[in-house]
């Protein structure tokens, strides 16, 4: 029997039966979060009905609340169903242990290193770009801020072709100099474009240039190591490429305008994006706005951290007034000229909304970010809740995804809000 199964002009994944490809973690008792069992097994059942929708080889879904993990599954295999396999491939199943990349959602890691910097003083982020590395400032890009950069305001979203060679990835010096070589689209700060890789590229290097220190390194030293995250870093070491769950190409063809957002995004197509995914040049290399590999735990964890204004575990890494400034909105629904919609951005993050909300409705104080389509990092006041959902099918948009936003939806329901001021109410989660 083959991996796959075709409806219409659909790939989709063939889904096993749910008990048979189910792995569970580390979960505490639902009281210990405030929750009761009907409303996690009402997540966990959305969940499932995602990944029988054929859209995802693998899902791991972490949910923690008041503090403690009630929720930590996988379902579906990390590698051996997708739709390239033969049918006697070996399957892998996925597990909570297993590595994901969370594509985009490294960009708030990236960004609250810069934060971090900002808050010892070692930079200001209405200081240039140009004033830590002086070759950036040619062609009009003197004038580029590090605000800028972490708002998708710099002016600069476009990826120079020669970046879709993932060779490029082992020489970040030429990464650079293209970079510094490239014209800004647009007059900095006066338009929205989301910066796919070109902000992560030139705050990484912001980040290198003033601590003396490789981003791994700071990442290690600032943030993993502290938290004791088991796995959070960018990219892996060349042992562990077993260990991260292979994405897949699913969904209908990609078809304009949606086609031409997304080449303009990512300067490839949709399917040549997720074949470069899995390639071990982009997967052992730093890709400082896309590929952090970690578990839904660990993920989760990080936003627990920002969550508790900084603090995890009576660890502090972040001011408690650094993570606000971060999930400030510094415009709003303002149209955003990649993406071709509005999208509330703080400087690092994608805010939550009350209805068009990428972490389910009724979500407006929630920070987070997604990553190539359907990985959701976040983070929710209201609810106390810090949640992730890394999967590994990539569809650019299909009917089923909403199965994926029901899940979401039923997570942002069956969670209930928590008083801001509640009497004994947790510190730091901004109630």
């Amino acid at each position: 029997m083959p991996s796959f199964v075709r409806r219409g002009l659909e790939t989709l994944v063939r889904p096993f039966p749910a008990d048979e490809v189910t792995s569970i973690g580390p979960e505490a008792e639902p009281a210990a979060g405030g929750l009761d069992r009907a409303a996690l097994d009402a997540i966990w059942r959305a969940a499932v009905g995602a990944y029988q929708t054929g859209l995802y080889p693998a899902l791991a879904l972490c949910l923690r609340r008041g503090g403690v993990t009630v929720l930590d599954r996988a379902i579906g295999h990390a590698a051996g169903n997708g739709p390239g396999d033969p049918p006697d491939a070996f399957k892998r199943l996925a597990r909570p242990d297993s590595l994901y990349c969370m594509f985009s959602a490294s960009k708030m890691v990236t960004a609250m290193l810069v934060h971090l910097l900002e808050e010892r003083h070692l930079v200001h982020l209405d200081d240039p770009v140009a004033a830590y590395i002086p070759e950036f400032g040619k062609k009009g890009k003197h004038r580029i801020t590090l605000r800028h950069v972490l708002a998708h305001r710099a002016g600069i979203p476009r990826i120079p072709p020669e970046l879709a060679d993932p060779n490029l990835l082992r020489h970040p010096e030429q990464i650079l100099a293209l970079l510094c070589e490239q014209a800004p689209s647009w007059r900095p700060g006066r338009k929205l474009g989301y910066h796919a890789l070109t902000g992560g590229f030139v705050l990484g290097a912001v980040i290198e240039r003033v601590t003396g220190r490789s981003l791994r390194e700071v990442l290690a030293t600032e943030v993993r190591r502290p938290l004791g995250l088991a796995s959070f870093d960018f990219g892996v070491p060349a042992a562990r490429l077993h260990d991260v769950a292979v994405n897949a190409f699913t969904g209908p063809p990609v078809v304009p305008p949606l086609a031409t957002f997304i080449k303009r995004a990512l300067s490839v197509s949709f399917p040549d994006a997720v074949r470069m995914s899995n390639d071990p040049r982009y997967l052992e290399e730093v890709v400082p706005a896309g590929n952090i590999c970690t578990t839904a735990s660990d993920a989760a964890r990080f936003m627990q951290m920002l969550l508790d204004g900084g603090t995890l575990d009576g660890q502090r890494v972040l001011e408690a007034r650094t993570v606000e400034r971060a999930r400030a909105e510094p415009s709003y629904l303002e149209l955003d000229l990649t993406l071709g919609a509005p999208v509330r951005y703080g400087m690092g993050f994608i805010l939550g909304a009350r209805i068009a909300s990428p972490y389910g409705l009724d979500t407006p104080r929630a920070f987070g970010h997604l990553g190539f389509t359907n990985v959701f990092v976040w983070a929710d006041p209201d609810r106390d809740l810090a949640a992730a959902l890394l999967t590994t099918g990539k569809p650019a948009l299909a009917p089923a995804m909403a199965r994926t936003w029901w899940l979401l939806t039923t997570i942002a329901r069956r969670v209930p809000r928590v008083p801001r001021h509640a009497p004994g109410a947790r510190a730091g989660t901004g109630r």
